[in-house]
């Protein structure tokens, strides 16, 4: 029995496809049209997850929906009626929207599906099912889970009503235990910091979480003081007399601005140390309301396992702490964490609680890797280079893996092209850029020279997961790259002072280990364990690169540029390598090298967002 589980019109719009229980295929629609976090119909992620599996959309058993627009439309208009008039301007921007399309979203949908096969009426479209929003993401993270039993933690900016939620999972069932409603929302402050401080709600998040190490802790109080009321048990409220999303177009207003000192940060203006403080700030925040709630879950039922879903679950810092605390027994944390997992919960949820069927339970996940998107064949991959008359040469794996590891080590930039895409946000070395971490210049390089994005970005280590413990002291697996551990002693450099007194954006130039490409300026990395079993090529060419250089480490940043969402055709793929600094890339079988290309890498820029 096929289900097909859809999330969209909000952002990340994703499509998943379950047969008899086992994802089958997974895609952000982003992918395929070329706009980040785009919130459309996921009409070209249908059309593969039906492609993947040889199927056409009368064979699907049941249509999965991860939200309830009438929930939602409830929370705009009490909201409304309980601030009035306050937000009378985002109401009436608002209502339009709903009015046309998010209120008939039944009709929509149906709409949408018919146009996939030819002929296909609207009685003859599957039965479309509807989930809760923090259902789905609690779904998604517990089903796919290797534990039978665990608690479930649920944190984003607003679903329906939730904000937090709590439950737990036994077997096939999953129970809500108890939630935070909004306008109380961790994931709305911790946007509210990422808007104020010059980023774009949504999507720089992540910015501000790789901001934090380079500032300090000074606004922490005033946070507490006038922002959020923190229980002892991770409960919360904010006070709204500093937000404007409540009732606004924004996401602060003017006493907010007051409290720090002055308006946000423009998005082309530079940063500043203030924005430095103010993500440290936030982040040690976040990280006390994550690690208070952890503690709470485990006194209150019981669990040894906790699995981790929804927007702020994308924090690997603060997941990296519930780890180091040892809260929990286990931790597992869904890679694709935002909205676009929300189409995977819907559809397991359908699976088993609508439908009654039991989990079957992996040693390691039911994720396969994340390794769930549109692959690309061999002669698929030829047919394009031989079309374009693009220079190559095809080589074994053998040798692909050997002289691979070979330009690694002498300094090249390798864009990596390999198999089936990644759902989620990381790439996890089948659409990634490679590089040495023990060369000095290689984050900086990467940065302003390949991903054209800013300088301050740490960049993700790739591992061995059987070596992962001699270079990172991080007890868990970390297939998804979503825990931060610390550098090992042994791996350290002594600074001699050198970073003695210094602030900001002047603590990159000082080496701290040797692996300093992947290494913060507080010694800590964004961990992705690589495991033969999930991704047997990557594993070879790290076992390759570290038989070379005695380092079972690589750099591992996803394969795009500022503004542009991860490749997913070998054209993109190849257009990406043209337009940047990339030295080498390989596409299945392939190596290519830029000096053999004839085009002229100008002929590839375009204009990027920069936001």
């Amino acid at each position: 029995m096929y289900i097909l589980g859809l999330s969209c019109y909000y952002h990340d719009s994703a499509a998943v496809l379950i047969r008899d229980g086992e994802i089958i295929a997974a895609a952000q629609e982003e992918r395929f049209t070329r706009k980040k976090h785009d919130p459309g119909f996921p009409v070209e992620s249908v059309r593969f997850c039906l492609r993947q599996a040889g199927i056409q959309l009368s064979d699907v058993a049941y249509i999965a929906y991860y939200d309830k627009p009438f929930l939602t439309f409830e929370r705009l208009i009490e909201t409304y009626i309980a601030l009035a008039p306050r937000g009378w301007r985002s109401f009436v921007t608002s209502m339009p929207v709903w009015l046309k399309d998010k209120l008939n979203l039944k009709w929509l949908l149906k709409r949408e599906l018919c146009q996939l096969q030819e002929g296909l009426k609207t009685k003859d479209l599957p039965p479309l099912l509807f989930s809760r929003h923090h259902l789905s993401h609690a779904a998604s993270a517990f089903y796919p889970s290797p534990f039978n039993e665990a608690a479930v933690l649920c944190l984003d900016g607003v679903g329906e009503w939730a904000t937090t939620s709590v439950w737990v999972g036994k077997g096939k069932d999953l129970q809500a235990q108890w939630e935070i409603r909004f306008p109380h929302s961790l994931g709305l402050l911790y946007s509210a910091f990422t808007y104020f401080t010059g980023f774009k709600v949504n999507s720089g998040e992540y910015k501000l979480m790789g901001l934090a190490p380079y500032g300090e802790p000074l606004f922490v109080d005033k946070i507490k003081e006038h922002l959020i009321d923190i229980k002892d048990d991770g409960t919360f409220r904010l006070n709204l007399e500093y937000f404007d999303f409540a009732t606004g177009l924004k996401m602060t207003n003017a006493k907010f601005n007051r409290l720090f000192g002055g308006p946000e940060r423009k998005s082309e203006a530079p940063v500043t140390v203030r924005e430095m403080d103010l993500a440290r700030s936030i982040q040690q925040v976040t990280e006390e309301v994550v690690l208070k709630l952890a503690r709470t879950i485990r006194r209150e039922t019981g669990q040894r396992h906790l699995c981790l879903a929804g927007g702020v679950a994308l924090n690997c810092v603060a997941n990296g702490k519930i780890v180091n605390e040892k809260i929990f027994e286990g931790l597992w944390v869904q890679p694709a964490a935002g909205d676009a997992g929300g189409a995977l919960g819907a559809a397991l949820c359908a699976w088993h609680q609508h439908l009654g069927h039991d989990r079957t339970i992996s040693s390691s996940d039911g994720m396969r890797g994340a390794y769930l998107g549109p692959e690309w064949k061999p002669e698929e991959i030829e047919g394009f280079l031989k079309e374009r008359q693009i220079p190559h040469r095809r080589l074994s794996e053998e040798a692909l893996v050997d002289q691979v590891a070979d330009l690694l080590a002498q300094g090249n930039v390798i864009g990596w092209y390999q198999g089936r895409m990644e759902y989620g946000p990381r790439a996890l070395g089948n659409r990634s850029i490679l590089g040495d971490p023990r060369n000095v210049e290689m984050q900086t390089n990467m940065n302003l020279k390949i991903k054209f994005r800013e300088s301050f970005r740490p960049f993700a280590p790739a591992v061995m997961a059987e070596k992962s413990h001699q270079v990172f002291d991080l007890e868990e697996r970390s297939p998804y790259m979503l825990l931060v551990g610390v550098v090992n002693q042994q791996w350290r450099c002594p600074t001699g002072g050198l970073d003695r007194g210094k602030r900001g954006l002047d603590l990159l130039k000082v080496q701290r280990s040797l692996v300093p490409a992947i290494t913060h300026v507080d010694y800590s990395a964004r961990v992705q364990t690589v495991h033969p079993d999930t991704n047997p090529l990557f594993h070879r060419l790290l076992e390759r690169f570290d038989q070379k250089t005695q380092t079972p480490v690589l750099v591992n940043t996803s394969f795009n540029v500022r503004g542009e969402p991860i490749v997913c055709r070998p054209e993109e793929a190849y257009n990406c390598f043209m337009q940047t600094n990339i030295d080498y890339l390989v596409m299945g079988p392939f190596l290519l090298a830029k000096s053999e290309q004839t085009g002229r890498a100008e002929d590839y820029h375009r204009q990027f967002d920069l936001d």
